[in-house]
């Protein structure tokens, strides 16, 4: 028996919308759902109606039926396929359940337009998103969309998300993010020690936050990877440790790499207890957690756990390693970002350079 039901939201910026369900039961459970918001509860009402109407009619759709297949069923697919959103990373996998929440899941497959996917990119620049992360959006739309056809065999080969970019760049509600340059500056990292070291040492606490910290900073990994070195992946006689799958804008997995543990970084790992097979293990995210409330109650402002890896990174080009050193310990496959910071910590090096030969010649 086919029904509807009403439920009235509220958008971040306060303007309310009437989300209607229409929904199929037999023998107690849901066979069908879809559905759609309104800005006036009313239109809800009358589209709900209709559809009940239709769906006792006409019964309940195919599965792959585009005319009455929504933007929320393909991403749903799409998040639940093994080899697709099984493989996602945490990024792009907030992304993908936070576009089920939208308003644009909602629209049906063959009704989305570059409009939707216009609004949907202004809604979330209302909200405060920036121009990089609607870039996220959009990006990972697209590429559910252009699952549809090959992969599901559902008859839909159009791509809104794909047609808007142009004019989503045009009204700057997109864009590249901006390439950060925050290290630690003047008290702050000792400061911030000494706020986790006191975060430590609550009978609570069974995080080591101040080795993390050093660590992170030592072998540059990002705190994600941290959390998952184990063991067995220790190499003592090189002083190394195998980082698993780190991350590669080009490939997903397999990007298994060496990485020297330096200087005290060795140390750190040598007294962790061996509780377990991980070296670190505990939560990624609760390292970060933790990082964070202590840097806001120091009032240290715009300062990421990430950019403890820039810090390592600039700290082993002022002892003197080369880009291509540094690349080893970082694992950036391209040189490009490390010349960067280089060139950024010694802006006049080259001029230095350039008069040091001239001086050889004369």
């Amino acid at each position: 028996m086919a029904y509807y039901s009403i439920e009235k939201r509220q958008r971040a910026d306060g303007t309310l919308r009437y989300r209607c369900t229409v929904g199929v039961k037999e023998g107690g459970k849901y066979v069908y759902r879809e559905n759609r918001t309104f800005g006036k509860q009313a239109h809800a009402k009358t589209w709900g109606a209709a559809r009940v109407a239709e769906l006792e009619t006409l019964g309940v759709p195919t599965p792959n039926d585009v005319g009455n297949m929504a933007v929320g069923d393909l991403l749903k697919r799409y998040i639940n396929d093994p080899n697709l959103g099984g493989k996602a990373g945490r990024t792009k996998r907030y992304v993908l359940d936070m576009l089920l929440d939208c308003d644009i899941s909602e629209v049906l497959l063959s009704d989305l337009s570059t409009s939707h996917v216009i609004e949907h990119c202004r809604q979330r620049n209302g909200a405060g998103a920036g121009p990089s992360t609607v870039n996220h959006d959009v990006s990972y739309l697209s590429s559910v969309l252009a699952s549809a056809k090959p992969i599901y065999g559902i008859n839909y080969t159009s791509n809104p998300a794909t047609d808007a970019r142009p004019l989503l760049l045009r009204m700057g509600l997109i864009g590249k993010s901006r390439r950060r340059n925050r290290r630690p500056v003047s008290d702050e990292l000792d400061r911030l020690i000494e706020g986790l070291k006191a975060r430590s040492g609550h009978a609570s606490s069974i995080i080591p936050f101040v080795d993390i910290l050093n660590f992170s900073i030592l072998s540059c990994m990002r705190i994600g990877e941290v959390c998952k070195i184990r063991w067995e992946d220790i190499e003592e006689t090189q002083r190394v440790v195998l980082v698993r799958d780190r991350k590669d804008p080009r490939k997903k997995e397999g990007n298994h790499m060496f990485v020297p543990l330096l200087g005290e970084a060795w140390d750190i790992v040598q007294r962790q207890p061996k509780t377990s097979d991980l070296i670190f293990p505990y939560n990624s995210r609760s390292v970060s957690v933790g990082f964070q409330r202590v840097r806001n109650a120091l009032g240290i402002k715009d300062l990421r756990y990430h950019d403890l890896r820039r810090e390592g990174a600039s700290r082993l080009f002022e002892a003197g390693f080369s880009i291509e050193e540094v690349a080893q310990v970082t694992g950036h496959r391209s040189l490009n970002v490390l010349w960067q910071v280089y060139t950024e910590l010694y802006p006049g090096a080259l001029h230095s350079r350039f008069d040091e030969l001239q001086r050889k010649k004369v």
